[in-house]
C-alpha cells in the first residue's frame, strides 16, 4: 500500500426500518424513533415500503420533481392517483378506477327545505357510536365583516342522509353575507331559528340518547362520532363543546395534511383523494357534509397488521405517547434492539381513523373486510357497508 494512502475502517451505518433514513451511531437511531412516532398506522409507500408523515409526503415520494425514480416507474404503469395503491397488473388497476373515483353528490338544493329528523334518527339508541357529519356556512359581522357567524347549518349521517338542517338567526348584525360563496341573503334569515334553539337541538342529536354527560367525556358512551373539516370553527360559532375524542377533523387529521403539516382545504381533499370536484360556485354545506363522510370512510378501511389483535380496552393506550414502551425502557436496553424491532415499539403520535373500524368490528357493525394490503381503498362506499370488488369476483 502507497505511504500516502490511508486506510479507513468500514463503519456501519444504523438504517431506520421506517424512513430509511441512517445514522453513524445506535443513540442517534433511538432518538430518531423517539421523536418520528414511525408505526405501521403512518402512510407509506407500496412500492418500496417507505414510511411518510402524510399522504402528500408518499405522492411526491411517487410523483414528485424529487421522487424516486423506481418507485415512480412502478407507479405509472400500476398505480392510482387517487389512493397512491400499487397493483399486481394493470386489469387489476382499471377494474379499480371504477370504484375509486367517485361521482359527485346529485342534490337539489337544502336551501329551501328545512329538515329535522333528529327526532327519528335518536330514536334508535343503539350502543355502537353513530357516525355524523356536520358542516356550517358562515357570513361576516363586525366592522369590516371579518367576524365568522354561523347562519346555516347541516347535519348528515353515515348512509349521506340529512337528518337536520336549518339556518340560524344571527346574533350581532350582518354586514358582509359572502353572497357569492354562501348564497345567503337578508330574506333567508328571517324566520332562522335562534342559536340556542340550534345548539340544543344538534347536541340532542349527538349525544344520541346518552344521559350522562360524564360518561361522554370519559369514553363517549353511545354519543356520536363527529365528522367535519375545520370543526373547531364551526363548534366555536355555535357555542358547542364536544370531547376530542368524538371529532374526526379532516382539516387536523394528519395523513391528510400537506408535507409542512398545514391542512389542505376540503376541495382539494375531495379532488386528490375521492375524485371530483365541489364547492365550484356556492357552497352548499351538505356537499361538503357528503365530501368529510367520504374522506373519514375510506380512510377507516385502511388495514394495518397490528390492529386485528388489539383488544378494544387497548386501543386508548394505542395512541397514547405518555406510555410508549420505547420511552419507558433504559437505553442500555434499547441499544440491543435491532432496527425491526425498534419499529414495532414505535408508536404513532395520532388516533388513526382504522381503530374507529376495530370498534365496528368489537361491536359487531357492518363491515367487511377487503384485501391484504396496508392501506385498501379498493372498495364502494355505502354507508356503513363496505362492498370490495375483489369480493364479488
Amino acid at each position: 500500500m502507497d505511504a500516502n494512502e490511508v486506510e479507513h475502517p468500514t463503519t456501519s451505518r444504523h438504517k431506520c426500518s421506517a424512513c430509511f433514513k441512517q445514522y453513524n451511531k445506535k443513540e442517534y437511531l433511538i432518538e430518531h424513533m423517539k421523536i418520528s412516532y414511525h408505526s405501521s398506522h403512518q402512510p407509506k409507500c407500496m412500492v418500496c415500503k417507505k414510511h411518510c408523515k402524510t399522504l402528500e409526503s408518499v405522492r411526491e415520494h411517487l410523483t414528485g420533481p424529487l421522487s424516486n425514480s423506481n418507485c415512480a416507474k412502478v407507479f405509472e404503469k400500476l398505480g392510482c392517483n387517487l389512493c397512491l395503491e400499487i397493483f399486481h397488473n394493470s386489469e387489476d388497476l382499471i377494474a379499480h378506477k371504477f370504484t375509486c373515483n367517485l361521482a359527485p353528490i346529485t342534490f337539489p338544493g337544502l336551501k329551501e327545505l328545512l329538515v329535522d329528523q333528529g327526532e327519528l334518527y335518536i330514536k334508535d339508541h343503539s350502543e355502537v357510536p353513530k357516525v355524523i357529519a356536520m358542516d356550517c356556512e358562515m357570513v361576516g359581522c363586525g366592522s369590516d365583516g371579518s367576524l365568522d357567524v354561523c347562519v346555516r347549518v347541516c347535519l348528515v349521517d353515515i348512509n349521506e342522509n340529512v337528518i337536520f338542517h336549518s339556518y340560524v338567526k344571527p346574533i350581532i348584525p350582518v354586514t358582509d353575507y359572502r353572497y357569492e360563496i354562501t348564497g345567503i341573503c337578508e330574506e333567508d334569515l328571517i324566520d332562522a331559528k335562534p342559536i340556542n334553539e340550534v345548539q340544543e337541538r344538534i347536541l340532542k342529536i349527538l349525544y344520541n340518547g346518552e344521559e350522562s354527560i360524564a360518561r361522554i367525556r370519559l369514553h363517549g358512551g353511545k354519543a356520536c362520532l363527529l365528522v367535519g373539516h375545520s370543526l373547531d370553527i364551526d363548534l366555536d360559532c355555535l357555542r358547542i363543546n364536544y370531547p376530542d375524542h368524538l371529532i374526526r377533523d379532516s382539516a387536523k387529521y394528519v395523513p391528510l395534511l400537506k408535507t409542512n403539516m398545514v391542512s389542505h382545504s376540503l376541495k382539494y381533499l375531495t379532488k386528490m383523494y375521492l375524485g371530483y370536484q365541489i364547492q365550484s360556485g356556492v357552497h352548499d354545506p351538505f356537499e361538503d357534509c357528503v365530501a368529510t363522510l367520504r374522506l373519514y370512510k375510506r380512510l377507516r378501511m385502511q388495514e394495518h397488521h397490528d390492529v386485528e389483535r388489539l383488544a378494544e380496552d387497548d386501543i386508548p393506550e394505542f395512541f397514547d405517547t405518555k406510555t410508549r414502551n420505547i420511552d419507558l425502557m433504559k437505553g442500555d436496553e434499547l441499544l440491543k434492539k435491532s432496527a425491526n424491532e425498534l419499529l414495532e415499539m414505535s408508536t404513532s403520535n395520532y388516533r388513526c381513523w382504522c381503530l374507529d373500524r376495530q370498534l365496528c368490528i368489537n361491536h359487531r357493525w357492518p363491515s367487511q373486510n377487503s384485501g391484504s394490503y396496508c392501506c385498501n381503498w379498493n372498495a364502494t362506499i355505502h354507508g356503513d357497508f363496505y362492498l370490495s370488488s375483489a369480493a364479488s369476483n
